[in-house]
């Protein structure tokens, strides 16, 4: 059997660069995948939620064997459902011989997906680390800081950092005073917009509009603002969003697409 997935394009290891495999809020459309991201550094490539339709988008940049772990902010399937065929993949590169991939999520976030699959089918290509919040822990170059923010489900944001360079990212996430630590002096706030400036009452405290994230973002003092997460079924369009944030706050703003790149020149070794 031969492996036909991607090898991953040739980064400068000098750099912090995130990619978006997509970014649609709730449900896919047929050009945006929902929540999924890519962070790497000096060759180290972490994985931020896998939501519905993401895994064919990361396959567009690397194959599932260049992972080295993955982190999830929550159980909600628009956040972890690809999860299951990247799993998949790397339990069917058998000839690799690839190490578990650690997956770190809240306590119980994975259990549905991951009971998608007999474990006598799958084997064991992954080790499950439960995550709590507020912690501090380390995966190749990034330290991880955790928060926990106002959702439906348990919910944690991520604040990753390595080389001086920070970004912030909040899964879902209500209005919450959490949102300034999590972001402050960011050089990327990564942040939920589902509406544009008003959220309906059946989503309040568990969701953010494009105001809020604009409003938390100048409090936290980031560097550059990208919405995420849009209601793009519902209408929500990226033009939209980025004028409601551009009323709370002044600095750079950029709505994530997928197939977006995102890079910062570290500013420091270790």
């Amino acid at each position: 059997m031969s492996v036909t997935t991607a090898a991953p394009a040739a980064a400068d290891p000098r750099e912090v660069r995130l990619t978006v495999l997509g970014s649609a809020g709730a449900v896919p459309t047929r050009a945006e995948p929902c929540s999924g991201y890519l962070l790497e550094c000096a060759g180290y490539r972490l994985i931020l939620d896998l939501g519905y339709a993401a895994y064919p988008a990361l396959l567009r940049h690397c194959g599932p064997e260049h992972i080295d772990a993955v982190l999830i902010s929550h159980r909600h399937p628009d956040h972890v459902a690809d999860l299951s065929p990247f799993l998949r993949a790397r339990a069917f590169l058998r000839e690799l011989n690839l190490p578990p991939v650690p997956l770190h999520a809240p306590p119980e976030a994975l259990d549905p997906v991951l009971g998608l699959d007999r474990p006598d089918f799958i084997g064991d290509p992954y080790t499950v680390h439960a995550i709590e919040a507020p912690n501090t822990f380390h995966l190749g170059p990034f330290q991880v800081d955790t928060v926990e923010l106002p959702h439906y489900e348990p919910n944690i944001g991520f604040r990753i950092s390595t080389g001086g360079i920070t970004v912030a990212y909040t899964g879902d996430s209500g209005p919450a005073e959490q949102l300034v630590a999590l972001a402050e002096n960011a050089d990327l706030f990564l942040a939920q917009a589902m509406y544009t400036t008003e959220v309906p009452e059946r989503d309040r405290g568990n969701m953010c509009s494009a105001v809020d994230a604009g409003r938390f973002a100048t409090r936290a003092g980031v560097d550059e603002l990208m919405l995420t997460h849009l209601y793009l079924m519902r209408g929500v369009t990226p033009e939209a969003a980025k004028a409601a944030a551009r009323t709370t706050y002044r600095g750079p703003i950029t709505v994530a697409r997928t197939g977006l790149v995102w890079s910062r020149r570290i500013k420091q070794t270790t």
